[in-house]
């Protein structure tokens, strides 16, 4: 009984290495990215930063400083009021900004259409299944309608011996 024990808990150890291994293999893909290009990771990571809190709080301090500066400067005006280089500024930041932002999304919208497909074929494959289920399941009442229908019959016969 040990000799069983330790061959199925062996069988078990293993097979959950396997298990392990593939999710390890399948999130080094996924998340490290293997079949990533270097394009594609500095997308994601300028799309992160910018899409921040830490960015937002830090940018607003600085064009809040910007605009102060350039309101009550007594000396030197670098900026004035119309503030056209911080306009020039933030142009060019969302000009540069923006197709970092768009391949981030893009790469993203991939992944979410991967995982829509995966969850279709795991729906079709569990509505499969179901429908296997409910055969089963009708096969079985089949079954035990028939057996029923024997054992009344049986019975009525019994009866019918007895009574004459």
């Amino acid at each position: 009984m040990t000799d069983l024990n330790t061959r199925i808990h062996d069988a078990e150890s293993r097979l959950l290495e396997e298990l392990r291994r593939q999710r390890r293999r399948l999130r080094e893909t996924t998340q490290d990215g293997a079949g990533v290009s270097i394009g594609q990771k500095v997308a994601d990571a300028v799309a992160a930063t910018i899409g921040s809190w830490p960015f937002i709080i830090i940018q607003s301090c600085l064009l809040a400083g910007w605009v102060t500066l350039n309101v009550i400067a007594w000396i030197q005006h670098w900026d004035p009021y119309p503030f056209i280089l911080l306009n020039l500024a933030l142009s060019f930041q969302a000009a540069y900004a923006g197709p970092f932002i768009l391949m981030s999304q893009n790469r993203q919208q991939d992944i979410d259409r991967r995982k829509a497909e995966t969850d279709y074929q795991v729906n079709v494959k569990a509505e499969l299944e179901i429908e296997l289920l409910h055969t089963k399941i009708d096969a079985l009442k089949e079954q035990e309608l028939a057996d029923l229908a024997r054992a009344v019959r049986s019975l009525t016969e019994a009866l019918e011996t007895r009574r004459t």
